[in-house]
């Protein structure tokens, strides 16, 4: 099947995979040429870590989950592959969310400073929390074979705006954790100064929200998404499900019709027999 605005879809695409894969570089040079490296020793190297694995996991690798369904050459693939994909990414992203909290807390500890006062760290915590119910509901209801076609069809939508909500958050905690950082870090020269990697970060920032503002794009035009397999069941929430070959739908109908057709010419013809035998037997009382 042709999807609508093929080209329109390759270029916002590529557009948004080039963002993506830029944002990722532009962190790694942020830490490395501008904060000294990475490490894993309770320093502020390893609280580096941070903002390295939140834009390469929970920003682009997450992005790239949201929007696999819509790649049109994986519509010939089976459904079942691609949520495996799906599920895939998402994990992904997940673990490596998981590691920049804690690298986060580990250096927070060593260096005795409090944690959770902000309010970058208090919607970021919360987007993580979202993000792994999300991904165990997912996997428990649409993943494994033995949730019921009810409770899908009811979650589904749910799964779905709870997706882009959790994905539109992680994008707003990124900038508010961007600034942060750079407030606190940035006193000689100071942010207010527009020292070089302020101006950096900032672009950072951009990235972040241009690549964002790509996903939300792609993954809410309704031409662009994974058509139903021909075989496929669509779910009700009342529990019912319809066929979604509507091929064999007017067979199933024409069929239904011409029986009726046939038993009603069937009736009037009775009717007309009975009709004549009635009137031949007042003629011959007559």
């Amino acid at each position: 099947m042709a999807m609508e605005g093929y080209w329109r879809f390759l270029a916002l695409l590529g557009s948004a995979l080039l963002v993506g894969f830029l944002s990722v570089i532009f962190a790694l040079v942020w830490v490395l040429h501008y904060r000294e490296g990475l490490g894993w020793d309770g320093s502020a190297l390893e609280f580096n870590w941070h903002p390295v694995l939140m834009v390469t996991g929970f920003v682009f690798i997450q992005g790239i989950a949201i929007i696999v369904y819509r790649l049109p050459w994986t519509w010939k693939c089976s459904k079942l592959l691609m949520k495996s994909i799906h599920a895939g990414l998402n994990a992904v992203a997940a673990i490596l969310a998981i590691i920049s909290v804690v690298a986060v807390f580990e250096n927070h500890n060593v260096n005795n400073m409090a944690n959770m006062y902000s309010l970058h760290s208090w919607v970021g915590l919360i987007a993580v929390i979202c993000y792994l119910l999300q991904l165990l509901s997912g996997f428990s209801v649409f993943l494994l074979p033995w949730a019921p076609l009810s409770l899908r069809a009811f979650l589904m939508p749910i799964h779905v705006y709870s997706g882009i909500v959790i994905f539109g958050t992680v994008i707003a905690t990124a900038l508010m954790g961007l600034t942060e950082k750079l407030i606190f870090s940035l006193r000689d020269p100071a942010y207010s100064t527009f020292p070089p990697e302020g101006v950096f970060v900032n672009t950072l920032g951009l990235l972040i929200l241009v690549f964002g503002a790509l996903i939300f794009w792609i993954v809410t035009r309704p031409q662009w998404k994974r058509p139903k397999e021909p075989n496929s069941t669509i779910l009700h929430p009342n529990g019912g499900t319809e066929q979604g070959a509507r091929g064999s739908m007017p067979a199933y109908s024409g069929n239904n019709m011409d029986k009726s057709d046939s038993e009603l010419n069937n009736e009037v013809a009775a009717r007309k027999r009975n009709l004549a035998l009635d009137e031949a037997g007042q003629r011959s009382t007559m």
